[in-house]
């Protein structure tokens, strides 16, 4: 399980974007939400502990018992459905032991363990009907529970990283190209007759969110529209370097309540009002190095094992980060999706740094070269 590595493979490069990361993210809770603070700095310091540990755990060793990651998620999600604790009319979180966690954010790293374990032992099949159809009901179970809390970003997001890691595993491009093929009229149907009045597909609180993004000057949408309309400004408020962190301007759009849960979702509105475009832009830089970063650790992996975890997770943080930043500047409908390292939720940080521990073993067990 632990092996004896040089520390020359250490990766303490990434462990410094996501400290930095990490910090500005305290930082702009404690200027959003003061009474939370706290707890992201134990979530912090908790989670940089679980990261050195997973850190140093052989991959090798973890991936063979990826089966009892995955009963064990579905037996979490299904616990979410009987017997969760809801907010704001979802149902995401169960509580085991006094602790109190979101098992969909830990789904994400059971995706990326499982199906990078999956399609690598299925490389050479992965192209057949039978592992396809195996595959897609592997996945469809989990996805289901998610986005029946209901959870629909999650589910995405979710699916998003099933698919990559489908792609990175070998999938045939005539293939993908079929799939695009069929898949991108039927996405435009789809939204046709989802927003149509009275469709049934997705829950009323989703299909408002949709209509007033489409229709954000609509009377019926407008009390709706108002928190992506407020994040913008907000953003654009800031300009070039900000009002300056937990400021007291009496028109800002966050200490006038105008930025419902600023912590959480649309803290990206809170670091351009007082960061301005030089702090949004060190943070989207950071995740954009943290990406970079994982993706050529996978490259320099010893096996396909540890290509896919990287990229599982470089997909998961990369995509992520483009829905949150998306969503808090009016492009994508609102969806509650958390800005990786940034936003408040202790479940989602100590994903995350799990997910970079598995990546900074992987480092540790380059490639050899002759």
């Amino acid at each position: 399980m632990f092996k004896q590595y040089k520390l020359k493979n250490y990766h303490f490069d990434l462990i410094i974007y996501v400290v930095i990361l990490s910090i500005i993210g305290i930082m702009l809770i404690g200027s959003a939400k003061e009474s939370v603070q706290n707890k992201q700095i134990l979530g912090f310091i908790g989670g940089l502990i679980i990261m050195v540990i997973v850190s140093l755990m052989d991959y090798s060793f973890l991936l063979k018992f990826v089966w009892f990651y995955y009963v064990g998620i579905i037996g979490l999600l299904t616990m979410v459905k009987f017997m969760g604790e809801g907010a704001n009319g979802s149902v995401r979180w169960v509580e085991i032991a006094g602790i109190q966690f979101q098992p969909s954010e830990l789904a994400k790293i059971v995706f990326i363990l499982f199906f990078s374990y999956f399609f690598t032992k299925y490389t050479e099949k992965i192209n057949t009907p039978k592992i396809w159809l195996i595959s897609l009901a592997l996945a469809a179970v989990p996805l289901y529970l998610i986005k029946s809390q209901p959870d629909l970003s999650t589910t995405i997001i979710t699916a998003f990283i099933f698919i990559m890691l489908l792609f990175i595993g070998g999938l045939s491009y005539k293939i993908v190209i079929g799939a695009l093929s069929i898949g991108i009229p039927t996405v435009i149907v789809g939204l046709v007759v989802i927003i149509q009045k009275g469709s049934e597909i997705l829950e009323p609180y989703q299909y408002r969110r949709i209509m007033s993004w489409l229709y954000p000057m609509d009377k019926q949408y407008s009390d709706i529209a108002a928190q992506q309309r407020n994040s913008i400004m907000a953003i654009g408020s800031g300009q070039l370097t900000g009002k300056g962190l937990d400021n007291s301007v009496a028109t800002s759009m966050k200490n006038t309540g105008f930025i419902i849960e600023p912590q959480t979702d649309f803290i990206l509105a809170v670091a351009g009002e007082e960061l301005g475009f030089v702090g949004t832009a060190l943070i989207i830089i950071l995740l954009l190095l943290i990406v970079l970063k994982c993706i050529r650790i996978g490259y320099k992996a010893k096996d396909m094992y540890g290509s896919m975890i990287c990229c599982g997770v470089a997909t998961l943080i990369g995509f992520q980060s483009f829905v949150n930043v998306s969503v808090a500047t009016g492009l994508f409908p609102n969806t509650g999706v958390p800005l990786p390292f940034v936003s408040y939720g202790l479940t989602s940080l100590m994903s995350l740094f799990i997910a970079i521990g598995l990546v900074l073993n992987v480092g540790l067990q380059p490639k050899k070269y002759r």
